[in-house]
């Protein structure tokens, strides 16, 4: 087993290590890693659905679509992520369990009673600090999870805090849970960094032939091959998502009301349809038309309706207002 040191916290590069290394290195690996705040999206979910897009932005939160199935998660510095890819037969591949022992093992020699509970989930006294998820590729698996270990909750709670009345979709949604940081059970204090430490080192006794690995020069190009055409692009991390219907009621005081209903698929506005009290000039059916076939993303929309003054369309409204009620 190849132990691979990574000291990237970048996301976007990251998630693209995960495929590179379960694709590209035959041995069976484990790798611990941190990433800067993001949210890592499950591989069906609509993304938009599961994000606070205000907050995100606001606080320069990247957001990545992952290879594995299951919910939306925050990182931060304060979180530790850990990957096993392995090879095996059938239905022996998926194993939350066998993936998540090390780690018990672990935490349970600092006197912390820590659990294995329902389907993927590690908890201390009933409160989550792990989430798991799986990926199989060909003869070979992806474990992965999260470590919440001293993460800053409110941003947690924050990032993920997406309106559930806005879209009905089919996508796998989330599901949220009472969570707590390890680092607040520890007897003796120490920090995110020396808890990966223990971890490696008893994944070193765990599997004898265990061996440290740095990713070459040529690894690290290869991977930032796959962030350019892949984990970086807005196609991957939001177009990716399932057909979704959105739907919101902007009230403003200048305006009236505005009720948005919109229908997407790839990422990509099919239809949209604009109604409500507002007073106009212009046909907003102008409008309407203009949107369609473009991305359902701030940018694209704000481009599409350059040529356009909103106010005509919806009295005494801005462009950043409509746009708004557009997310």
């Amino acid at each position: 087993m190849l132990i691979i040191r990574r000291h990237n916290t970048d996301p976007y590069f990251n998630l693209a290590t995960e495929e590179y290394v379960l694709k590209e290195i035959s041995d069976d690996t484990f790798m611990l890693w941190r990433n800067a705040p993001s949210i890592i999206v499950g591989k069906h979910q609509n993304t938009l659905a599961e994000i606070n897009l205000d907050y995100v932005r606001e606080n320069d939160i990247k957001v990545v679509r992952r290879l594995s199935g299951g919910g939306a998660v925050f990182h931060d510095l304060g979180n530790l992520n850990f990957t096993f890819t392995m090879k095996g037969e059938g239905s022996n591949l998926i194993n939350f369990r066998k993936y998540t022992e090390p780690i018990l093992e672990v935490l349970v020699r600092l006197g912390i009673d820590a659990r294995f509970e329902g389907r993927n989930d590690l908890t201390i006294g009933g409160k989550k600090f792990s989430g798991n998820a799986m990926h199989i590729w060909k003869n070979k698996v992806l474990s992965h999870g999260t470590l919440l270990f001293s993460s800053h909750m409110p941003d947690l709670s924050a990032a993920l805090n997406a309106d559930p009345l806005k879209f009905k979709d089919k996508a796998v949604k989330s599901v949220r849970s009472r969570v707590t940081n390890i680092s607040d059970h520890l007897i003796t204090p120490m920090d995110v960094l020396e808890f990966s430490t223990l971890i490696e080192n008893h994944i070193m006794e765990k599997y004898p032939d265990a061996i440290l690995y740095e990713l070459t020069n040529e690894d690290h190009e290869r991977i930032r091959e796959m962030v350019e055409s892949k984990y970086g692009t807005w196609e991957w991390n939001f177009g990716y998502s399932p057909q979704y219907n959105f739907s919101k009621v902007l009230r403003t005081q200048n305006s009236g009301t505005i009720e948005f209903n919109i229908d997407v698929t790839d990422g990509i506005i099919r239809d949209i349809r604009i109604f409500g009290d507002y007073f106009n000039i212009c046909d907003t059916e102008e409008i309407e038309n203009a949107l369609r076939n473009i991305q359902h993303s701030k940018g694209k929309i704000r481009e599409a309706l350059s040529p356009y003054n909103i106010s005509d369309y919806f009295n005494n409204l801005t462009i950043d207002e409509f746009i708004e009620g557009m997310f």
